[in-house]
Formats: C-alpha cells, structure tokens, sequence
C-alpha cells in the first residue's frame, strides 16, 4: 500500500510549480531592474496571490522583497507606451499579494505605506481601469492592515480614518468597500476614532443617514446595519442627520419585515436613544405613535427571546435584547415624566402593562439562568434593567420579585466585592496578579432605588434583612464616601456616587423608622454611626451637596436617638462637629424677607435651599424633630447650640416676621426644638427668656413652650 509520502503528484501541478520555481530563480539572479520586472510579470502569470498558500506567497516575498515594490510606487517614468501610473499599480498589486500574509500585514514597510494608500483611495478616478484596480489594491491592503492586531491603532494615527470618510462622503470609486473599513475601525477602536476626527465621523454620519433615508432597496437594511457604528455616545439634539434616521427607521419598522430586516433597526434606534434620549423623534402625534410602536417591538422581542427555556437560543439574540433593554429603560422614563413626554395617558398604561410582561419575561430568565452565569455582561445588563423598573414600580409582580430577591442581593454583594478588589489591586500594583478587571459594573448602585422602595414594605424588608442587606449597604457606603471624598473619579462620575449615597441613607432611614430595634441590635450600625459622624462636617457649607447633607442629617440623629450610649456620641469632637454641622443644616433653611406684595417681613427659604427645598424638605422636617429628642439624651448638646447662636437666631426670626408667614407645621417644628432646650438646660431657658419667648410663645399658639416657660 502506497503511503502518502508515496502519491505521484499530478502533472500540471507539477508542472505550475516548476515554472513558479524557475520564475523565483529568475527573481533572485536578476542583475537590474528590468530583469527584475520581466521576472516579476512572468511570476504574477505563475501564479496568482490566491492560487498559491501562505508559504508560497512567503517564497515570493523573501524573493522580491519590500525594495523593488517600494520603488515601484516612487517611480514616476513609465515604460514607452504604458500609463503614468504602470508601476505604482504593479507595486500595489505586490502588496495587496503580500498583504494577503498576517505577519507580512503589519509589517513596518506595509504600515509606511499607509499615506500611500490614503491617496490612492481619495483619488478615487474610476475612469481608469488601471486606475480602478489600484484603489481596489490599496482598499485590499487598508482591509489586511485592519485584520492585524495593531491595525487599527495604525490605521487612525496615520490618515486612514479621513481618508476613509472623504472617500465615502465623496461617494468616490467603491466608497462601499470605505463604508465596510470605517464599520470594522469604529468597532475594534470606537473612542480612539472619535477622538481623532469627530467631524469627519459626523459628515459620514450625514451621509449614510441621508442615503439611508433615500434608499428603497436592500441598501437600506444594509446602511441600517452599518449605522449604529457611527453614532457618537452623545449627539446633539439639533444634529441634521436625526431628521433622516427618524424616516428611514418609521419606514422600516412600520412595514412588514422578517426578523433579518427589523431587528438593525431595533439596534439602531437604541444607539440614538442612548445618545440623545428622545430628541431624535419629533413631538407630535407621528412622534407618540412611532415611540409606542418602538417600545412595543422592543417589549416583545424581550418577551419572545427571554421566555425561551434553551439558553443557547436566548445568547444567540443577546445583542438585541441588550438594545430591547435600552428602548426599554426609555420607555419606563417617558411613562413617568409628567411634562414634556412623547407618549399620551392612554399610550402610557398600554404600555406599561406590556412592560410589566416583558419584565416578567427578565425575571423568568434571571431565575433560570443567573446562578449559572454570575459573571456573564448579559445578565448584569438584564439586573440593571430590572433595577430601573423597580426604581419606578415594584407593586406589581410583587411575589416574583420577593422570589428573586435573594439572588439579586447575592449577585449584586459578589459584584461589589469583586469591585473593591480589583479597585484595591489597580491602586496597589504590587497586590494585584497582572490581569484585566473583571467586574462589569456596579449592580448594587442599580437596585438601590428599588431597595429604597422595598424597605418601606413588610414582605420584603423581611427579606432585606435576612439576607444581610443593612451590613452590605454598611461596607456599601464606606466604600461610595471614599469614592467621593478622593479625586480620582470624574465630575459625572462623583454626581453618581453622590446619588448612590442618598439612596443609601434613605434605605438606612426606612430601617430606622420601620425597625428602630434594629439599629440598637446590628453591629453594622456602629460603623454606620461613626461613619456620619466622621464625614458629615467636611461637607459643609450647605450650598453645594445639600441633598446628601439632608440625608446624612437625618440618619445620623435617627440613629444617635437609639444609640446615645455609644462611645463615639459621649462628647468626642467628632460628636461635635457632628451636631455642628446638623445645626448649620437645620438652621440655615429659613430667613426673613420683605413681603413683595405688602410692607411686612415674611419667613421664605433661604436662596441655597429654595431649588432642594421639594426634595429636602421632609427630611429637614424628620431631622428637626430627631434634634430635638436628641437634646435631652445629651446633656452637653444645650451648649453646643447657644455656641452656634442657633437659638439666639431663631427667636430673633420668629421675632421679625409675620406669625401668619410660618405654617402650622413650621410651628411644630420649632416648639418641638425649643421646648426641649428649655426643658434641658437652664441657659438656654433664660436665652428664650430673654428674646421674649413667652411673648412670641403665645403669638405663635406655642401652649407647651408657654406651659414650660411659666
């Protein structure tokens, strides 16, 4: 039996390679440059760069090397007879066969040429057949270079990103082929092309938008695809091309489609949506139809691919789910905006109704699917978009929820710790073990509204703190405070982190109203206790961070009223400045101004707390009231409030002003907090004394304070 050492090669292949062999030999004696080329003609006719594998294309390579090729390209005089530009197109035509090479693509001599190629390809004179075949080799040579892993770092340090765009803009000669490298460049390096030339990205943008708008065959679906790559992470509401991507999509989605043809279009839309909202679609009652029916596929698509039991199936359609995820997170904010939204009253319970069963479809895939893929983008980007439908609605599926509730709270804690040890080993290299961070985000910071909602109810609190919930939001804080107080994160990034610290002491202080035991019973809450205690006054003046101030306040004295044995609250100066602060909060809120429509003085918020005031003003009412239980469990809090002339002040305006400018509830307040001060300590009896206190006691119908005084 003969072996395959054994098999008689065939004639004509043996034949080929004898002629490619002598062409080589040819290439390698020749004595100057017209040898070389007849040589290199005869070589190109034995073999095409096609016909011939990786180690043959090498043969050629290492037979004519990079030299001949480069002046090929610099030459200017061409053989009698021939066009000006014979050799420069034998020069591309050898690159683009070496280019067919990886090692060869990235070469330094084939990455120089990059201008070269620029050039060709802006010319763009189709005209000419030999003309036309050199943009084709220079587009062939852009294509492998881009394939290699440093391409496309290449490609836009070099000129090949403008160059591109101008070629498409211009529709020159298979600006197609321009179209589909700008597709791979903004994929492989997104930031680092908008970066480099963003106008040339936007003219770009303008015109597949505009051809996309016109055209009425497959091109649409095609431009549709390729679209999404250019839109910018922001893009400004008054851009020209939104005019045209809004028909071109209200075409295609209005229609009749496969699957094929409609879900581009769902990406796309996402990708405007997440770059400028709802801008991108006009208001109107064509603006609230296309919306509903965009919300409405989306909704479906989550439902149709989220309710399938093989998982297989489901990764197979994540990436438009994930764009399903965003139209949704919109449609959610629309639904609750009270002005200025697309969507009627009627669309909006029509759509939430569908949005609840789509959302019945995430919990359904995350009890299935979640344990199994803890560390999988696609389920944290299915957390995330449960965490804003529960930020809005947690009344319904009520009992699936509390059923997943464990798991969320365990995947958010593992992504959390994940977090901070990877936060911990970029800030400490010598800890860490040399690899990329795996975490993909923050889950926590996602299902904190959610959280917040959930505590104020029975069921669910019961779950929270079963399974750990108080000593996680405990680590949780400590760690979002050190985010905030350093200067690493960017200005966008610390509002987050500002937000995520409210949240957390809201969520604190539904325990603490709904569970006061709690807080006496958990240890956590003694680091919580000294955490406020600590951080609180680097936050002052309350003119900026006035809604954090507000709730650090309020936990804070909520908390001390549980905990006055602790040691930290017995006088220490960190107890001080603590209350220090507190006051400045509380008593900073109100001043007296001249009624604009009369000769009296009027009690009116003060300037720094008149925009915060809706979202502050329960919290200053809760916080007043917790000082005031406060100052008889401290027996040394009297002076810390005559030293901040509180007192003092506060008589003086209610002095000034008139008793019909400050509400019943105001009114409240302020006994409740002298009442105890008169109460506790004899100084500040006789400083409420001495500021008429009786006298404004009575014009005020303050009976306690009165009764206290007398």
């Amino acid at each position: 039996m003969a072996t395959s050492a054994d098999v008689i090669p065939d004639d004509n292949e043996s034949s080929k390679n004898a002629t490619l062999e002598r062409c080589l030999n040819m290439l390698r004696d020749a004595r100057n440059d017209s040898e070389q080329f007849a040589a290199l003609l005869l070589v190109t006719k034995a073999a095409k760069a096609g016909d011939v594998d990786s180690k043959t294309r090498r043969r050629i390579f290492d037979a004519v090397g990079f030299t001949f090729p480069n002046r090929l390209l610099s030459s200017k005089d061409p053989p009698e007879g021939c066009p000006g530009h014979t050799f420069q197109a034998l020069g591309l035509t050898l690159l683009a066969c070496f280019c067919t090479d990886p090692d060869l693509a990235e070469h330094p001599q084939v990455l120089n040429k990059i201008p070269t190629f620029n050039s060709v390809i802006s010319a763009g004179d189709s005209g000419d057949t030999y003309c036309g075949s050199m943009i084709d080799d220079a587009y062939q040579c852009l294509g492998a270079i881009l394939a290699t892993p440093k391409g496309p770092r290449e490609l836009v340090n070099r000129g090949a990103l403008v160059a591109l765009c101008q070629a498409y803009v211009s529709h020159s000669y298979s600006y197609d082929q321009a179209l589909h490298l700008l597709v791979g460049l903004l994929t492989a390096a997104e930031v680092k092309c908008w970066q480099r030339a963003p106008s040339a990205l936007t003219g770009v943008l303008e015109t597949v938008s505009a051809d996309f708008q016109k055209a009425e065959d497959m091109t649409k679906f095609q431009l549709c695809e390729a679209l999404r790559h250019f839109v910018p992470p922001l893009l400004p509401p008054g851009s020209g091309c939104l005019q045209s991507l809004y028909r071109g999509l209200s075409s295609i989605l209005s229609s009749k489609l496969s699957a094929s043809q409609r879900d581009p279009a769902l990406k796309l839309a996402a990708c405007l949506t997440q770059a400028c909202g709802s801008e991108w679609i006009p208001a109107g009652r064509s603006g609230s139809k296309f919306f509903a029916l965009l919300a409405n596929l989306a909704c479906v698509e989550v439902r149709l691919s989220l309710e399938e039991p093989d998982l297989a199936a489901v990764d197979k359609k994540r990436e438009l789910v994930a764009a399903c995820y965003v139209l949704m997170e919109h449609a959610i904010l629309e639904c609750t905006r009270e002005e200025g939204s697309l969507l009627q009253e009627v669309q909006k319970v029509q759509l939430v109704g569908i949005l609840e069963e789509a959302f019945a479809a995430v919990v359904y895939y995350l009890r299935q699917a979640g344990w199994e893929r803890l560390t999988d983008p696609f389920v944290f980007a299915s957390v995330r978009i449960l965490g804003a439908w529960l930020a809005e609605e947690t009344s319904s599926l009520k009992p699936e929820i509390c059923d997943l509730l464990p798991f969320l709270l365990r995947y958010a804690k593992l992504h959390f710790e994940a977090e901070r040890k990877d936060r911990s080993s970029l800030q400490n290299p010598g800890c860490g073990d040399g690899r990329e961070p795996v975490w993909q985000g923050d889950a926590l910071r996602f299902l904190l509204p959610g959280l917040s909602h959930l505590t104020a109810e029975d069921q669910p609190r019961a779950i929270l703190i079963s399974e750990g919930v108080p000593v996680l939001l405990c680590r949780y804080f400590s760690h979002q405070w050190e985010l905030f107080v350093s200067d690493s994160e960017a200005p966008f990034a610390l509002d987050a982190v500002e937000s995520t610290l409210q949240t957390v002491c809201a969520i604190f202080l539904n325990f603490v109203v709904a569970v006061p035991e709690l807080i006496s019973r958990e240890a956590c809450f003694t680091a919580l206790m000294d955490a406020l205690l600590k951080s609180l006054p680097s936050l002052r003046p309350q003119g900026e961070h006035l809604g954090l101030v507000a709730g650090m306040v309020t936990l804070g004295l909520m908390m001390a009223r549980k905990r006055s044995a602790h040691p930290g609250l017995q006088r220490t100066p960190e107890a001080e400045g603590f209350f220090a602060a507190a006051i400045t909060f509380l008593a900073g809120a109100h001043m007296a101004q001249p009624d604009p429509v009369g000769d009296s003085v009027v009690l009116q918020h003060a300037p720094v707390y008149k925009t915060a005031w809706p979202a502050v003003s329960e919290l200053w009412l809760l916080g007043i009231q917790a000082f005031a239980s406060c100052v008889p469990l401290f027996p040394w809090l009297p002076e810390v409030v005559l030293q901040s002339v509180w007192l003092q002040d506060l008589l003086e305006l209610l002095g000034c002003v008139s008793p019909t400018s400050v509400d019943s509830e105001l009114v409240t307040a302020f006994q409740g907090v002298l009442v105890e001060l008169a109460r506790t300590s004899r100084p500040c009896r006789e400083v409420i004394r001495q500021h008429r206190g009786a006298e404004l006691a009575n014009l005020y119908g303050m009976a306690a304070l009165e009764q206290c005084l007398s």
